[in-house]
């Protein structure tokens, strides 16, 4: 018993240690107004720091994700796509996207701020490089959104084009509309609590519009066949860690943890959606195929992540359970959407990001406690989000799609047809996957310039 009573002292006596170190201004905070504010500076640093670890992560679970997703003979293509998107739009947000997005200016885009010089002490009471990180994590998944639409036949060179111009301006435009305090859909009182429209719509229709600009994949047939991605597991596991990384992409824009009961409540809120998104998505592709296709359950889970992402912070525990109900139909009918509109999605990316990115938006003006319209403060709301969504559609598609036909007219948009049948890994990266499985491609040793085909400007085969 003395022993138990020791350790419990000594245990307690080390945890006060070790937030003493964490926060050398709790000392002075016992009696100083000035400790007191330094305290909780360190305190909600610290949280949006964790937070963004989390947000940062989620680019290995979109990676992956969307591994599992495609065939063996393109994982690594697609997973070092997603690497070095993080990298390329690090890059295009810290010389100008930064700025654009958070520096003042006008009510269209900031003119300041760009290489991070000339920074305040502060920006939004944190200090402006943890502001910076958390932001740039957010911009990363705006980017790799985009390379699921685009998987099995983009180059490589113009996927990190892009990803740096994404960083760089389509993103951060969209977010300074949104995000800063000068932008027009701010002044206009339009909601997005952490990004349905400002990441996953964005990136959803940057996707849509390098996926049209390609074309579909050369053995793809609409309504016929079935390209199955190579390795559920892996989807599994890329689906778990977005779900997780969800909990600091949500929570973690609060900017702060002094508020508890409202961090609980966006927790609740995104962990509910998800649920009911997959649930809902598993139950209709078995009431449709007599089969439970996980994978639809994995994107339905995603469907919800997203379109709960804008009201989070705005609906009930409830609400936030029949989004997620609509999110899993949205998903489904989505996936069939496309088909039927003969648009190659390889991981059914538009439907969860783009579908469910609006629709989230939009389900502020529907469920919100204040300004909802099933709560009686009228459309108002609802009228707001949807010009948001339409202003950010009319900038991102079109700005998208001269973006990809200037890469495919000056760099080349799409592998050539030969490396797209024997499978990207090999003929651009040098290796593969599964090596010791591999029997129908030899790979040389060492490629030189000249073994490798050049990007084509135009469809593969055509």
């Amino acid at each position: 018993m003395r022993r138990k009573r020791f350790w419990r002292y000594f245990s307690l006596t080390m945890l006060v240690t070790g937030v003493m170190m964490l926060f050398p201004g709790l000392a002075a905070a016992q009696g100083d107004e000035q400790g007191v504010l330094d305290l909780a500076v360190s305190i909600n640093t610290m949280w949006v720091l964790i937070a963004g670890f989390l947000v940062f992560f989620m680019q290995a679970g979109f990676g992956f994700l969307e591994a599992g997703f495609v065939r063996s003979k393109n994982v690594v293509n697609i997973m070092a796509e997603n690497f070095l998107d993080t990298t390329m739009t690090t890059i295009g947000f810290w010389a100008a996207g930064f700025g654009i997005m958070f520096g003042g200016g006008n009510a269209l885009f900031g003119t300041e701020w760009f290489f991070l010089q000339g920074l305040p002490e502060e920006i939004n009471g944190l200090p402006p490089y943890a502001f910076f990180f958390f932001q740039f994590a957010f911009s990363a998944a705006a980017s790799t959104i985009a390379s699921g639409l685009m998987a099995e036949r983009t180059d490589f060179r113009a996927d990190l084009i892009y990803s740096f111009i994404v960083g760089l301006v389509i993103y951060p435009v969209v977010g300074h509309w949104i995000w800063s305090g000068e932008g027009w859909l701010a002044e206009r009182g339009f909601m997005d609590f952490a990004g349905s429209t400002v990441v996953h719509l964005v990136g959803a229709l940057v996707g849509l519009a390098g996926t049209l600009v390609l074309g579909k994949r050369l053995d793809k047939e609409f309504g016929k066949t079935t390209i199955r991605g190579h390795n559920i597991p892996l989807a599994a596991i890329g689906t778990f860690i977005l779900w997780l990384g969800w909990f600091g992409f949500n929570p973690g824009s609060t900017l702060g943890a002094t508020d508890a009961n409202l961090i609980a409540l966006i927790v609740l809120n995104t962990d509910f959606a998800a649920t009911t998104g997959a649930i809902v998505a598993i139950f209709l592709a078995y009431a449709y195929t007599r089969t439970w296709d996980v994978s639809m359950a994995f994107n339905g889970a995603l469907g919800g992540l997203v379109a709960i992402t804008a009201p989070c912070a705005f609906v009930t525990p409830t609400a936030s359970l029949l989004i997620g109900v609509i999110a899993g139909g949205l998903t489904y009918y989505g996936v069939g959407l496309m088909e039927r509109l003969k648009i190659d999605d390889p991981v059914g990316a538009f439907p969860v990001h783009g579908l469910n990115g609006a629709f989230g938006t939009l389900a502020i003006g529907l469920f919100a406690t204040q300004g909802g319209l099933f709560y009686g403060d009228g459309i108002d709301q609802l009228a707001t989000q949807a010009l948001g969504v339409l202003a950010a559609t009319a900038f991102v598609f079109p700005t998208s799609l001269l973006m990809f036909a200037a890469i495919k007219a000056v760099f080349g948009l799409r592998v050539p047809a030969e490396v797209e049948r024997a499978g990207i890994d090999g003929f651009y990266h040098g290796m593969t996957s599964y090596p010791e499985f591999t029997s129908g491609y030899s790979m040389p040793s060492l490629l030189s310039k000249s073994d490798v085909p050049r990007p084509s400007s135009s469809p593969a085969g055509d």
